[in-house]
């Protein structure tokens, strides 16, 4: 009997292909989730921008204030002049992220199966966020676009100078000895760097993919016409968890960059 017809499976680490055995097994059950959240944006900004007005109203009203009250909120943090260069993209991950960890939560996401060829089963659909190839395509994306945003902000020398050089004004060999200090620390500032899309990786995936198996679990503990009585005060918990990883991940984003564009700020203002 397959582990779901028992009252529940044990999601694996990794995603399936609900198509396995055709042409589209490329295609994985958590790839279907993300398409699916971003063509519901897409959808939404059309719906909001079908008929714009200068009083606005229904979506576009709805649609506006999300906008700025996620631009004030980035603003507060990178400034005016980073914020204008960067919000599409961090507005952009935390509608994407969010989106798609709530509708990780949709009755019949991880719940509806099929049996696989060697007799396991794999599910059809899967929380995008769940999947390590997403969060870390993510953290990757950003990565690039943090050294493209540094290096264009502040130039190379005051990169490598934000890095590597001293911090105060020294003489003589105390001079010398702070040289010496802060290049060792720059090169563990430069293991941190590299250190960053991986944290960001895990921690979102690690947060949505430990709340759904737990799901899971807490739905395998009763008959499966029972399934949902456990885990709905769980269920709403992770309402909450899924809005916090969204800010988190686009919070931590923002402030790497903020820690390292802060002088090219100044020099804008």
């Amino acid at each position: 009997m397959p582990a779901a017809a028992a009252g529940g499976h044990q999601l694996p680490l990794y995603p399936e292909s609900p198509f396995e055995g055709t042409f589209l097994s490329w295609i994985s059950n958590s790839m279907i989730m993300v398409w699916i959240g971003a063509g519901l944006i897409i959808l939404f900004c059309r719906a909001a921008t079908k008929k714009m007005s200068i009083v606005p109203a229904g979506f576009q009203n709805f649609a506006e204030w999300l906008v700025e009250s996620l631009y004030d909120f980035f603003a507060n943090i990178l400034g005016e002049h980073l914020v204008k260069r960067t919000f599409w993209f961090f507005g952009a991950t935390f509608m994407l992220i969010l989106t798609v960890n709530y509708l990780a939560l949709i009755p019949g996401v991880g719940t509806i199966y099929r049996e696989g060829a060697d007799g396991h089963v794999i599910g059809f659909l899967r929380g995008g966020n769940a999947d390590l190839n997403m969060t870390a395509a993510m953290s990757l994306t950003f990565f690039a676009l943090w050294l493209f945003w540094s290096f264009t902000e502040i130039g190379t020398k005051n990169f490598f100078a934000h890095i590597f050089s001293p911090k105060g004004d020294f003489s003589g060999y105390m001079r010398l000895g702070m040289v010496v200090m802060f290049f060792l620390v720059g090169i563990l500032e430069v293991l941190s760097i590299f250190i960053r899309p991986v944290a960001l990786s895990f921690r979102l995936f690690g947060n949505i993919y430990g709340g759904e198996q737990t799901l899971e679990g807490l739905m395998a503990l009763v008959p499966k016409w029972l399934a949902f009585l456990p885990a709905l005060p769980f269920y709403f918990m992770e309402l909450l968890v899924g809005l916090v990883q969204a800010l988190v991940f686009t919070l931590l984003c923002a402030v790497f960059l903020k820690l390292m564009c802060d002088h090219g700020d100044e020099e804008h203002h």
